[in-house]
């Protein structure tokens, strides 16, 4: 497509967006979350998946586009934790996804305001892999998002992709959905009688107690202070990986990327302290 094309499809398409699927239980979301430093929204989205409704970002004042903002967000979430994390983004040029999970590299594809598919196929069949979904039903009905279709909008793509999704557990309230101003996606969350807003308090002492908290509930063994054997490389990797992304993020003034290095950089360095403090025999 032109790139006249694309900014004719620019001139009607939604205002910024975003949402931040994970698939984990809010309990063990909420002290994660935190660490973002970004006032947030969560609740309960389906069996076993949560969601994080954005209260604000770096997109909506102009200094960052959503889709680079997101993807460092749900890497920091995904780095070292069970489950995996799905961003959807949209602005008035094109809409998509980025699939984190753990120290893979993220996965994602973008369509055009239009519709038009602007992504790899082979990320569909990787998220397809990531997510455990039917390789042969569920991968056929991805293809087809990637396929033109006159009558069918980005906000109508991630719609699709959130239909599929169903089958492994999902389901958003009604009225949270891609496309939808940023104040009635908040109004929709806030709502609803689980809704938790997730903001900062405190220091990193007062999370590292909430993720305590969590671990001992046994819904995050992956903690570096959780007493498992494998803590310490944990730790260790996320220092590792944190300290090239945050500088990446400094040099790009990338707030996402930052984000998630700085995150990456204190969960590691409190993992690695807590494991000098408290020696296994």
């Amino acid at each position: 497509m032109s790139t006249e094309a694309t900014s004719r499809a620019g001139r009607t398409g939604p205002a910024p967006g975003a949402l931040l699927l994970c698939r984990a239980e809010p309990d063990s979301v909420a002290p994660v979350a935190r660490l973002l430093r970004e006032r947030m929204l969560l609740t309960r989205a389906g069996q076993g998946w949560s969601v994080l409704v954005p209260e604000g970002g770096p997109w909506l004042r102009g200094e960052e586009p959503v889709d680079r903002v997101m993807t460092g967000w749900a890497t920091a979430l995904a780095v070292g934790a069970p489950w995996a994390v799905l961003a959807l983004w949209w602005d008035a040029e094109r809409g998509g996804y980025t699939l984190a999970s753990g120290f893979r590299r993220p996965v994602g594809y973008i369509w055009l305001t239009n519709g038009t598919p602007a992504g790899e196929d082979e990320a569909m069949r990787t998220f397809a892999a990531r997510l455990g979904l039917d390789p042969v039903l569920d991968v056929q009905s991805l293809d087809r998002l990637t396929q033109p279709d006159p009558a069918s909008d980005a906000r109508a793509r991630l719609r699709g992709l959130l239909a599929i999704l169903t089958r492994v557990g999902l389901s958003l309230p009604a009225g949270l959905a891609p496309g939808e101003p940023a104040d009635r996606l908040r109004e929709v969350v806030r709502d609803r009688p689980d809704a938790v807003p997730i903001e900062w308090e405190g220091g990193w002492e007062t999370v590292r107690d909430e993720l305590q908290v969590a671990a001992g509930r046994r819904l995050t063994p992956w903690l570096p202070w959780s007493g498992d054997p494998k803590a310490r490389t944990l730790a260790l990797a996320q220092l590792a990986a944190g300290l090239p992304l945050a500088a990446w993020g400094l040099r790009h003034r990338s707030a996402g990327w930052l984000t998630a290095g700085t995150l990456l950089l204190a969960h590691g360095a409190l993992g690695v302290l807590y494991d000098l403090s408290h020696p296994r025999d």
